[in-house]
């Protein structure tokens, strides 16, 4: 009974809802290897760690000895999650799907152990059921119950168009879970509507419904927002090992704890002592660098998580400057206002990002910051730019 309760307090670490509980419990309890589904649509070529913190939960399940299934949407994809979308999202082509699908599989083998990670692709059995399929699928739910999905009752209600084909979506999903005979699916807050569907259609199927885990949507780098790239406030799992590590200690001290619970694969006795250590007096700094090795040893290897911290220790303990620094020519004609030169050279996003670092004093010359907005530079000037403590170009005005 206590490896039992162990092997539940690590599913339960960092979920937001499991429904139902009692169930999984059971399940646990019957001694056999569980199927634990994940499905993922290939609608982008790259993932983030916000991606991973269900991946993250995958691979405790596997570890626990269960059945991972890493479901690819080959054929979802094509039609479009409408999840959290206030309007309708473009379907992608087979030809996108399948070069995303690709590239998903090498990301996720980076969290999960591929010996003991089942891939399947929904195209297997959602095509074979053709026309005469599709309608019986259909027919299994009402409009007025996909119109209880949230998303889709704002849409109706400010007028914006919903198409009959996303309604199709969460039926696809629930379905995949009836072919697979899952005892679990795993998914974020988002796709609680799909994830649930999932059990309806498997109990008019005759099995046992699945059990249902949700896992939060992480935080970004500012601690507001989710992690996402339209925010650009993410980490990508492919980033270069100091871009990473340099992004991981830019994060609160507060936050990092989250990052703790949802990212990383140490004991949970042992960040409960890290916690301690800080409360005793420790600098947060140093456990915040222990996570940003765990990290990027995971999706580099060790030796790079030793270099990106000596650089960051040679960057920003010791004033020098990174190794990998991009270097650039740009034209100045006439001159060049300092403004136009940043955002030129991709260090700031905007002359008005540009204006309000320099008066922060976060911009530098040569090491010195800049003290006027209004500064013009002319050909022939060259100098290391920076903004920020991670923004580095040496720029040559020509």
């Amino acid at each position: 009974m206590a490896d039992l309760e162990q092997a539940l307090a690590e599913i339960k670490r960092g979920t937001d809802e499991i429904l139902l509980e009692a169930d999984l419990l059971e399940k646990l309890k019957e001694g056999r290897p569980l199927k634990i589904k994940l499905g993922a649509d290939p609608t982008a070529p790259d993932i983030h760690l916000g991606h991973t913190v269900i991946l993250n939960k995958m691979r405790t399940f596997q570890e626990l000895g269960h059945e991972v299934i890493f479901l690819i949407g080959d054929f979802t994809g094509m039609v479009g999650d409408p999840s959290g979308k206030n309007s309708t999202r473009p379907p992608l082509t087979r030809e996108q799907v399948l070069a995303n699908a690709e590239t998903y599989k090498e990301q996720v083998f980076k969290i999960l152990d591929p010996a003991k990670t089942r891939i399947e692709f929904n195209s297997s059995w959602l095509e074979p059921l053709g026309a005469a399929g599709m309608i019986r699928l259909a027919s299994q739910q009402t409009v007025a119950r996909m119109m209880e999905r949230d998303d889709f009752k704002k849409r109706y209600g400010s007028g914006q168009a919903i198409a009959i084909h996303e309604f199709m979506y969460p039926l696809l999903q629930g379905y995949d879970s009836v072919a697979l005979e899952s005892d679990v699916e795993l998914g974020g807050t988002d796709q609680k509507f799909n994830l649930l569907m999932g059990r309806e259609l498997q109990k008019s199927s005759g099995q046992k419904p699945q059990t249902v885990i949700m896992m939060p949507l992480l935080e970004g780098l500012d601690g507001v927002k989710k992690m996402s790239k339209s925010a650009h406030n993410y980490i990508g799992v492919s980033e270069p090992a100091g871009e990473m590590f340099g992004k991981i200690m830019s994060i609160s001290d507060e936050l990092m704890w989250r990052y703790f619970e949802l990212l990383s694969f140490r004991p949970l006795a042992e960040i409960e002592q890290f916690k301690a250590d800080i409360e005793a007096g420790a600098n947060p700094r140093d456990v915040k660098i222990a996570l940003a090795k765990e990290i990027i040893a995971r999706f580099h290897d060790e030796a790079a998580a030793d270099a990106a911290h000596q650089e960051f220790i040679n960057r920003f303990q010791k004033g020098a400057l990174p190794s990998d620094i991009q270097e650039l020519e740009i034209a100045a004609g006439d001159g060049i206002a300092i403004a136009n030169l940043l955002k030129e050279a991709g260090l700031v996003s905007s002359t008005s990002d540009a204006m309000r670092m320099i008066k922060q004093g976060a911009a530098k010359i040569d090491g010195d910051k800049i003290e006027d907005t209004r500064m013009q530079l002319t050909a022939g000037t060259t100098g290391v730019f920076q903004v920020g403590k991670r923004k580095f170009a040496k720029i040559t005005l020509v």
